[in-house]
C-alpha cells in the first residue's frame, strides 16, 4: 500500500519551524518512549503498588497514576462490562438469623427473622456477553441487599482469593488474561501465552492460579457454587465494638463441579447452560438456597490472625482456624422480567455500605472503591444510574444531587445545597449519629507516602501449597490435567518452563506430573516444608447432599414401561428432582408421556443421572450409545430396570460397575436408591476403573 501523500509546505503554518515529517509523524508521543509514563508523559517509578499512607495504610486519592490507570481501564469498552460481561441474575429474599447482632449494628443482619429483598448477579469474568457459561473461569457472585438503611453490595467471587494484592495491577491482569489484542482470540479462556506469561512473572497470583486450575473453575450449577467476599471487612456493633470478618456464601446443595469434558460439550451444545439451569429451576419452584456466614477475627492493631495478614487478598483464613458462623439464609425465588433493564443495568459498588459494615485498608479493596463507581459512568451513561429501577434503594433518598445525563427526577426548590435558609425547610438535614447515620469509625492513619507492600505480603507459595494438599487425590489429578492442558496451549516454551519453576515452589509432585505431560524437565526447588491441610477446601468427600434441582433423564421408546416412569416421577418430586423423558422422536409417547428430549437433542451433560426404562432395552441408536458412554465416563449414576440393562450392554457398559443401579421395576425403593446416588453427586469409586484417557472425567 503506498504511503499517504503529505500536504504541501504551503498548507502549513509558515511560523511553524518544525520539520515537516516530524510534525506529522503519527507516532509522535505515542508509545515510543523507553520508560513507562503517565498519559501526560510523566515518567513513573512503579506501577505495581498504589500510593498508601504507610505499607498498611489506606490508598491515597492523590495517586494520579492509580486513578488514570484504573479510569482508562474502566472505560475501555462500551457498553458491556469490561469484565463480568457474561452474566445472569435473579431476585431473592435474605432472612437474618439474628446471630450477627453481637458483631454488627447493620439491621438486615442483626435483627432476627428480618427479611431483605436482594438481587444476585452471577457471571464469568473473561468472556464477552456472547461467550459460553461453562468455560474455565472465576465466577462472580454479586449480591445487592435492598436494606432499610440503604443498599449494601457484597461483590464477591466463587473463589476466596484473588490474583493480585493491589488494585493498581488489575488492568495488567485482565489485559493478560483476556484475548490477544491483535486478533481478539482466544475467547473466554486463560489457555494462552499472555496469561501464563503474566502469572509466571507476577508470582503473587500463584494461590489464585491453583484455584483457577481446580474444579472450582467449572461449577455444575450456580446452585452448587460457593461465594466469597474475598476481602476482610470491619464490622461495628451497637456498642461501637469491632471485629474483622470474611463473608462466605455456602450453597445448601453443596459444592459440585462439571467434568472438564462436560464443560466443553456444554459450551458447544448449550452455551447458556448455567443461566438456563437458574431460570428453569426458579420457574419450576426449585429455588436456589445459600447460607451467609462469617469468619470472625479480633480487630487487632496488626490486623493479622494466626500469622495470616488479613489485608492480603491472596490469602485465606482456613475454616479450621476460624469457623464460618451462619448469620442468615438467601433464597433466590424470582426471575427477571427484562434482562436488559434488570440483569444488564444493575450497578454494583463496593462503596455501597450501611452502618455497621466498613472496609479495611486492603489495597485491592481500596482500588475497587474507586473503580466500581467510575465504570458505571461509562457503562450506564452518567451519574444517575442509581435512579434505574434495579438500582434504586428501598430506603428513602434525599441526596441534594442534581442534573446530569439521564436525570429522571423532576427536582423542586431553589436550594440544593447545605446549609441553607431557603426552601421552607424542605432541604434535607444532616443525620445525627443516633438516628442511623453512617459514621466512619475513627481509626488512626499514619505513615510515609510510599509505593510498597508490607513484608507480610511477600509469601506467595505457602497457601498455594495448603490449597493443593487440602484437595482429594482425584481433585489433585484434575488440577494436574488443567495445568497440563492450559500450559500446553502456550506457544512459547520459556513461558511453560518459567511456570514450572513457580509450581516447583508449591509442590514437587505436582510439578513433576505437569512437566511430564508437557514433555519438559521438572525443575527442583524447596516447597513449603510444613503445610497443614484444610479439609473444608475439598469438594469430593463422603458427605451426601440435598438433590433439589437435579435432573434425571429416562430413556424410553414405544412399548416402554410408562407406569414405571410415572412412578419414578412422583417419587422424585418429593426430593425436588426433575425427570425428563428421552425418546427417538418428539411428541407424546404411546399417548401418555410427553417426550421432553429426543435422541438427537439430548446430551449427557444435561442430566445428573441417566436411566433406561423397562421395555427400552432393544432400542438401537448411536446417539443413545454416546449419551450413555458419556454418562459412564463422567461417573454419573446410571440405572436400568426390566430389560433396560440390554441397552447398557449394547453401549459397552458393565452393569456390575460402580454406580450402575439395576432393578426389576421402578418402584419406590428403586427411586430412593437413585436419589441416594444423586446425593453423592457422582460414583467416585468408578473413576479408577475408567481408561486412562478418560480418568479425568467427573469432578
Amino acid at each position: 500500500m503506498p504511503e499517504p501523500t503529505l500536504p504541501s509546505p504551503a498548507a502549513l503554518d509558515p511560523a511553524d519551524s518544525t520539520p515537516l515529517k516530524a510534525s506529522l509523524a503519527p507516532e509522535r508521543g505515542l508509545q515510543t518512549g523507553e520508560y513507562l509514563t503517565s498519559g501526560q508523559g510523566v515518567r513513573l517509578p512503579d506501577t505495581d503498588h498504589s500510593l498508601k499512607a504507610g505499607t498498611r495504610g489506606p490508598t491515597l486519592m492523590e495517586d494520579f497514576h492509580l486513578r488514570e490507570k484504573i479510569t482508562h481501564f474502566d472505560h475501555e469498552r462500551i457498553p458491556e462490562r469490561v469484565v463480568h460481561a457474561r452474566g445472569t441474575g435473579a431476585y431473592g429474599v435474605f432472612t437474618a438469623y439474628g446471630s450477627a447482632a453481637s458483631i454488627t449494628r447493620a439491621g438486615f443482619l442483626a435483627e432476627k427473622n428480618k427479611q431483605t429483598e436482594v438481587f444476585v448477579r452471577f457471571s464469568t469474568v473473561l468472556g464477552s456477553r456472547g461467550s459460553a457459561d461453562t468455560v474455565r473461569d472465576v465466577r462472580g457472585f454479586a449480591t445487592k441487599f435492598y436494606t432499610d438503611e440503604g443498599n449494601f453490595d457484597l461483590v464477591g467471587n466463587n473463589m476466596p482469593v484473588f490474583f493480585i494484592q493491589d488494585g493498581i495491577k488489575f488492568p495488567d491482569l485482565i489485559h493478560a488474561a483476556k484475548w490477544h489484542p491483535d486478533r481478539e482470540i482466544p475467547q473466554a479462556q486463560t489457555a494462552h501465552d499472555t496469561f501464563w506469561d503474566f502469572v509466571s512473572l507476577h508470582t503473587e497470583a500463584t494461590h489464585h492460579v491453583m484455584w483457577a486450575m481446580s474444579d472450582r473453575a467449572i461449577p455444575r450449577s450456580y446452585r452448587t457454587m460457593e461465594g466469597f467476599g474475598v476481602h476482610t471487612f470491619r464490622l461495628v456493633n451497637a456498642a461501637g465494638e469491632t471485629a474483622l470478618v470474611k463473608f462466605h456464601w455456602k450453597p445448601v446443595a453443596g459444592v459440585h463441579s462439571l467434568a472438564w469434558e462436560e464443560a466443553q460439550i456444554a459450551a458447544g451444545v448449550d452455551p447458556d447452560f448455567h443461566r438456563r439451569d437458574l431460570t428453569d429451576s426458579i420457574d419450576a419452584g426449585l429455588f436456589f438456597e445459600y447460607e451467609l456466614g462469617v469468619q470472625v477475627m479480633p480487630d487487632t492493631p496488626d490486623e493479622t490472625f494466626q500469622g495470616i495478614d488479613l489485608l492480603d487478598p491472596t490469602k485465606i483464613v482456613p475454616e479450621e482456624l476460624a469457623p464460618v458462623q451462619p448469620i442468615g439464609k438467601l433464597v433466590l425465588n424470582r426471575n427477571t422480567d427484562n434482562f436488559h433493564a434488570e440483569t444488564e443495568q444493575i450497578a454494583f459498588h463496593m462503596g455501597n455500605l450501611v452502618p455497621g459494615i466498613e472496609v479495611t485498608n486492603d489495597p485491592l479493596l481500596q482500588a475497587r472503591l474507586f473503580s466500581y463507581l467510575d465504570t458505571q459512568l461509562s457503562r450506564l451513561g452518567g451519574p444517575n444510574f442509581n435512579q434505574l429501577p434495579i438500582n434504586r434503594p428501598h430506603a428513602p433518598v434525599n441526596d441534594n444531587l442534581r442534573d446530569g445525563m439521564h436525570q429522571s427526577v423532576v427536582h423542586r426548590g431553589i436550594a440544593p445545597y447545605l446549609p441553607t435558609s431557603l426552601g421552607n425547610g424542605a432541604a434535607p438535614e444532616a443525620t445525627p449519629p443516633d438516628k442511623g447515620a453512617y459514621v466512619h469509625l475513627p481509626k488512626p492513619v499514619k505513615g510515609e507516602k510510599i509505593r510498597e507492600n508490607p513484608t507480610s505480603f511477600a509469601d506467595h507459595y505457602s497457601q498455594a501449597a495448603l490449597f493443593y494438599h487440602s484437595l482429594s487425590p482425584l481433585e489433585q489429578e484434575h488440577m494436574v490435567e488443567a495445568f497440563t492442558f492450559e500450559l500446553g496451549k502456550c506457544y512459547e516454551t520459556p513461558i511453560r518452563e518459567r511456570m514450572l519453576t513457580v509450581l516447583a515452589k508449591v509442590d514437587a509432585g505436582l510439578t513433576a506430573k505437569v512437566a511430564a505431560g508437557l514433555g519438559l524437565p521438572a525443575p527442583q526447588d524447596t516447597p513449603p516444608a510444613e503445610v497443614v491441610p484444610s479439609p473444608a477446601l475439598a469438594q469430593i468427600t463422603d458427605r451426601v447432599w440435598p438433590i433439589t434441582g437435579r435432573i434425571v433423564g429416562v430413556i424410553a421408546g414405544p412399548g416402554a414401561d410408562l407406569d414405571g416412569i410415572d412412578s419414578l416421577r412422583k417419587a422424585f418430586k418429593a426430593h425436588g428432582v426433575v425427570l425428563r423423558v428421552i425418546a427417538p422422536i418428539g411428541g407424546i409417547l404411546d399417548g401418555k408421556e410427553i417426550v421432553e428430549r429426543t435422541f438427537q437433542t439430548a446430551r449427557s451433560v444435561e442430566f445428573d443421572a441417566v436411566v433406561v426404562a423397562g421395555g427400552a432395552g432393544k432400542l438401537v441408536d448411536l446417539q443413545v450409545t454416546v449419551l450413555l458412554q458419556e454418562a459412564f465416563r463422567h461417573a454419573k449414576a446410571i440405572g436400568a430396570w426390566g430389560d433396560g440393562e440390554q441397552l447398557l450392554l449394547a453401549a459397552g457398559i458393565d452393569p456390575a460397575a460402580p454406580g450402575i443401579l439395576r432393578s426389576a421395576d421402578a418402584g419406590k425403593a428403586y427411586a430412593e436408591q437413585l436419589a441416594a446416588a444423586l446425593g453423592k453427586h457422582r460414583a467416585w469409586e468408578r473413576v479408577p476403573l475408567l481408561k486412562p484417557a478418560a480418568s479425568s472425567q467427573g469432578s
